[in-house]
């Protein structure tokens, strides 16, 4: 919820106060549901790490969710990635967390068995490796 927060904020900067007023109203009308499903899974996922490898969808695009959830990204990566998207990325992370281009299944599961994650968040075909290796 944070970064659509941060997204409708910037989206309702480039217009009138109306706007902004009504964005507002709008986030202060759902930020308890939000709220309510934060207070629900964080105390489960607060300090566990993760791992993303994902195709089409953009890691940074989901970065703030897990965050929100008091969760720790430790690596993440593009199969498909492009200059832009590294430097974005980049800023997103805490430092010490990993960046990986395209690697291939036996790299992932390098990555993984030295990180260790506590989730790894990918597309279905780096999924059958990390089951095996007992990562959800």
């Amino acid at each position: 919820p944070s970064k659509m927060y941060e997204s409708m904020r910037k989206i309702a900067s480039y217009f009138d106060d109306t706007i902004k007023e009504k964005t507002e109203a709008v986030i202060a009308k759902y930020k308890a549901d939000m709220d309510k499903v934060i207070a629900k899974f964080k105390p489960r996922l607060e300090g566990k790490t993760v791992m993303l490898f994902v195709g089409g969808l953009r890691p940074r695009h989901t970065i703030g969710a897990y965050e929100d959830l008091g969760m720790k990204i430790i690596g993440t990566g593009y199969e498909f990635g492009h200059n832009d998207d590294y430097e974005r990325t980049y800023k997103e992370l805490e430092k010490g967390a990993v960046i990986y281009d395209d690697a291939t299944s036996y790299e992932v599961e390098a990555f993984a068995e030295k990180l260790r994650p506590d989730l790894f968040v990918s597309g279905v075909k780096e999924k059958y490796v990390i089951q095996k290796m007992g990562i959800p």
